[in-house]
């Protein structure tokens, strides 16, 4: 029989889609209202990999992708993604602009091995974890580097994406060596 252990904590991540820079920032206050200080932040890029959004967002998206300073447990994601579902709405209603959804914000986690995502979305490869919330685990590590599986999102396989996790791996790392007695 198997012993439940308690996993470590895990690093906190949080995409922002946005049609415009100002919207990126003031995502990114109210996420830090939420879950705390950003202490890694991507390049702002632009998002060019579909058109799913583009009926509700439109076009000439944005991506900037942060992570924040305290580390959580892993089963926090499923509350982290109905805060930043919460976001979306609380932002859609301060920014008051046309589009009806302005950002759209993807909850997930890093830890040494993998990145996670949450979503509302169920697939095949998703966990239910409740109250309408999936779990994805979209990157792995290997060989020293991030690897996308085959139902890996096309810009979360981009190398600039990969490279950007790996750095928050590096981050976390030191925060799991510094906490240790």
């Amino acid at each position: 029989m198997g012993t439940p252990s308690i996993p470590r904590p895990v690093s906190l991540v949080c995409s922002v889609l946005a049609g415009r820079e100002p919207w990126l920032a003031a995502a990114k206050e109210r996420l830090e209202e939420a879950f705390g200080p950003v202490d890694v932040e991507s390049d702002v890029w632009p998002f060019g990999h579909t058109d799913y959004y583009e009926p509700e967002m439109g076009p000439a998206l944005l991506r900037q992708v942060v992570g924040f300073r305290d580390l959580v447990m892993p089963d926090c994601l499923r509350e982290a993604k109905r805060t930043t579902n919460r976001l979306e709405r609380l932002l859609a209603e301060q920014l008051g602009e046309t589009p009806a959804r302005p950002v759209n914000l993807d909850a997930g986690y890093v830890s040494m091995d993998k990145l996670v995502l949450a979503t509302t979305k169920d697939h095949a490869h998703r966990i239910y974890l409740g109250d309408g919330i999936y779990a994805e685990c979209t990157l792995r590590w290997r060989a020293g580097a991030f690897v996308p599986w085959e139902w890996t999102y096309p810009d979360y396989a981009t190398e600039t994406l990969r490279d950007f996790f790996a750095r928050v791996r590096r981050l976390y790392r030191e925060k799991i060596r510094a906490t240790k007695p």
